[in-house]
């Protein structure tokens, strides 16, 4: 252990210390000195050392009082001190060590700038980084870097980026740090859509400077244009990389899952596995996969990658586990999820939530309720997360009592102010409780400005019970908010498809054209024997579609003699009703559903994902099929676990 003892410490007139080696060692200490201020003939003794040893044992208090004695501190004793005013969390001590810089000369020394701004970024204190950067006249390209970093990990995107044209326009050449801050800085700003545009004028300064083949760089651009939605640029930056790494292959990997690719992410993750001797996946890599497995609701797959954490020794990282906990709620194996949320030794806020929201969509909202007071119980307080996963789980089991006192608990008891996304969830709420006028009235009593998704939570209320004045008037403020959104102009078509308003119709759908916007296909996935297949609706390309639709015809012809009567009102097509029929056979969901009838054995669960909201006729007819071929199918769709057995829906036609 370090040993320090002060005699008279304010006056530091008799100071004696030693930083020795442990009493146990039996080694001489390593400096030991006695200093007696009284004597003037003995020469001024430097400090500097003291000061650099007390920081680096962490005695930052036991340093500043040192430093007040020290006439000629040292760069390298103020770095240390710097680094240990972020280490210890201390703003005040900071400022006392930038005022002594100043005081001693050091205020224009470019590398003490550097470390500086860092501190303060770190003890979150943007303004003060900037100050620095503001009185710094000399600075050199890692002043600015620095900068850059403070200002990107505080969300000020725009700002780095007009800082750096700055930069670019006095002549300061750029370095690989630079890049890399600058791309981080276009997705750290709340305008994507137009710093996208920027974006790709780095990457072509990138290009021009010949930093394309680091990769720290290329895997930024990917992650980059990942954030963006623009895939195809991140697989062709992914591709072209002279040199991959793990951090890019999980990036890769993420971009797939992130953007709905998840099959893509599968089959990418394999190649790397395959493919690589240096790249082993890491906890990030494998949180990702997870992911990509739930996504897919592909059971098998994901019990394989637990299996190969398992042998990584990865299942003792938090984050892996709180996937693995999601991954199995979203496969339909609940119990599973439960199992490993069980066996945790420690668990976060985020395991919690990840077990709430596992129950949510599944329709147990009051076991959602339940869990979420276990862990306030067990000392974990809920994140604003928590409070997204509960509400969520309320809405999905319609408990509108239990939902309004969990949202106005979180003020009240845990000082949490409601975001979007909470009154979303409000009014979600009450709108699938046909309780339109009052999710109206959240809205209007909103102390935020109502974003995207609280207009789309009550369009889609609108949707479910038919209510075409409210649902325009949503309509008009989300077309507003998200022009490009083709989502929100299906909804409304639907709506007056359902009130038979055909000319409204008509006009909905050419704005759609006029803004060059399609609907989003309807797909979905099934894990059979370990491989994920894919259909598309009315998928005519499909190799087994003749297959397919004559058992559909088969199943449909013997389900209308039991009572069943097609529910066409999704198709935005005044057309006459055999044709309508037509188009809701081939819906991607009933496809799925005869492929698997097919292809897995008697008595096997099927199990299926759909990138929508599952239709009524689809529905309806999955839960005549469950009746008569005595199987049980899981299927999920954008919102929900829907679990037909028997006839009988989980959600209790509640979705």
């Amino acid at each position: 252990m370090w040993a320090l003892q002060f005699h008279t410490p304010h006056t530091l007139r008799s100071l004696s210390y030693s930083v020795c080696t442990p009493r146990t060692s039996s080694k001489p200490p390593i400096c030991s000195l006695t200093l007696n201020h009284s004597n003037p003939t003995k020469p001024e003794t430097n400090y500097n050392h003291l000061i650099q040893s007390l920081c680096k044992q962490g005695s930052l208090k036991q340093a500043l009082e040192v430093l007040s004695h020290e006439p000629n501190p040292t760069q390298q004793t103020y770095e240390l001190l710097i680094l240990s005013c972020s280490r210890q969390s201390s703003l005040s001590d900071g400022l006392d060590v930038h005022r002594h810089l100043v005081d001693a000369g050091f205020d224009q020394d470019p590398f003490l700038a550097t470390k500086l701004i860092n501190m303060y970024s770190e003890l979150d204190a943007i303004d003060n980084a900037r100050k620095v950067f503001d009185e710094t006249r000399k600075r050199t390209i890692y002043v600015w870097n620095a900068l850059f970093r403070a200002l990107t990990l505080a969300g000020h995107g725009q700002e780095v980026l007009d800082l750096y044209r700055r930069m670019n326009q006095i002549g300061i050449p750029s370095d690989r740090f630079t890049y890399t801050y600058v791309l981080k800085a276009c997705v750290a700003s709340e305008s994507l859509i137009s710093l996208l545009h920027t974006g790709k004028e780095i990457h072509a300064h990138i290009l021009r400077h010949g930093y394309d083949s680091l990769v720290h760089i290329t895997t930024t651009l990917v992650d980059m244009y990942a954030r963006f939605g623009c895939v195809s640029y991140a697989s062709y930056v992914f591709n072209e990389m002279p040199v991959r790494n793990v951090v890019s292959w999980s990036a890769m990997i993420a971009c797939y899952v992130k953007n709905g690719r998840a099959f893509e992410a599968l089959e990418l993750f394999r190649e790397m596995i395959l493919e690589t001797q240096d790249s082993i996946p890491n906890s990030v890599t494998m949180v990702s996969v997870l992911q990509a497995c739930a996504a897919l609701a592909a059971l098998e797959q994901g019990k394989l990658i637990h299996g190969y954490i398992l042998r990584r020794g990865l299942d003792s990282i938090l984050p892996v586990i709180s996937a693995l906990v999601t991954m199995y709620a979203r496969c339909g194996k609940l119990e599973l999820g439960q199992q490993v949320f069980d066996q945790m030794e420690k668990r976060d806020v985020v395991s919690w939530n990840s077990l709430i929201s596992s129950y949510g969509i599944h329709g147990c909202g009051k076991r959602a309720i339940k869990i979420f007071e276990e862990m306030i119980y067990h000392g974990v307080s809920p994140s604003h997360v928590s409070f997204v996963s509960v509400l969520g789980a309320c809405s999905h089991a319609g408990l509108v009592e239990e939902g309004k006192m969990v949202f106005e608990s979180m003020v009240k008891q845990h000082r949490i102010y409601p975001s979007v996304e909470h009154y979303a969830c409000m009014v979600d709420i009450l709108g699938r409780a046909n309780q339109l006028d009052a999710a109206a009235k959240i809205i209007e009593e909103m102390r935020i400005e109502p974003g995207p998704e609280v207009w789309g939570s009550l369009l889609g209320s609108c949707r479910i019970h038919c209510n075409v004045e409210l649902a325009e008037r949503a309509s008009r403020r989300l077309f507003e908010l998200e022009p490009m959104n083709a989502g929100n102009y299906v909804l409304l078509a639907d709506i007056y498809a359902e009130a038979s308003m055909w000319d409204e119709v008509k006009r909905v759908k050419k704005l759609l054209e006029a803004r060059g916007l399609q609907k989003i296909p309807g797909r979905s996935w099934i894990e059979v024997k370990r491989h994920v297949y894919t259909f598309a609706s009315v998928d005519e390309t499909n190799p087994h579609i003749e297959q397919l639709h004559a058992l559909l015809v088969k199943l449909s012809t013997e389900m209308k003699e039991q009572g069943y009567v097609p529910q066409t009102k999704a198709v935005l097509y005044d057309l006459d009703v055999e044709e309508k029929e037509r188009i809701v056979l081939g819906h991607s969901e009933k496809l799925a559903v005869a492929f698997g009838l097919i292809n897995t054995s008697k008595g096997e669960t099927i199990r299926i994902t759909k990138n929508l909201r599952l239709c009524e006729d689809c529905h309806s007819v999955t839960k005549f099929i469950s009746k008569f071929t005595d199987r049980e199918i899981l299927v999920r769709d954008v919102n929900r676990f829907h679990h037909f057995k028997d006839g009988i829906c989980s959600c209790g036609d509640y979705w």
